[in-house]
């Protein structure tokens, strides 16, 4: 096992690592949109969504691997209704289509309104 971390992704707020790399798999953490060189979290469900998919690919980045080599993801949103938007901003970085799943949550971490974490194959 080996633990994947970077100063281009937010790091832990908790006792979790930002990702892990076993038997040629890249598991990473759940990202929030939190902007890694300034702490900030963008406004909107679109802004939110870009940040999260960018913090995710400097981890894939980390561990030699690259969006295209995702091959499921989970996606979390505060609210069902920012689906469409989430959509169109996701849809710009997973362009192989991986596996995926998507629901709404009570609350996530810092008030954000959406978080997504990957598993690809290096």
């Amino acid at each position: 096992m080996k633990v994947i971390a970077t100063d281009k992704a937010p790091g832990a707020i908790g006792p979790y690592s930002q990702g892990y790399e076993v038997n040629g798999f890249i598991y990473t953490s759940g990202q929030i949109p939190v902007d890694p060189a300034t702490g900030n979290i963008p406004e909107g469900i679109a802004a939110q969504a870009e940040q999260s998919c960018k913090n995710v690919g400097a981890i894939l980045e980390a561990a030699g691997a690259g969006f295209e080599q995702v091959i499921k993801t989970t996606c979390f949103l505060a609210d069902m209704g920012d689906f469409a938007a989430f959509n169109e901003a996701y849809a710009k970085y997973f362009v192989s289509k991986p596996a995926r799943s998507c629901v709404a949550v009570k609350e996530l971490p810092k008030g954000v309104l959406c978080e997504v974490e990957a598993i690809a194959v290096k």
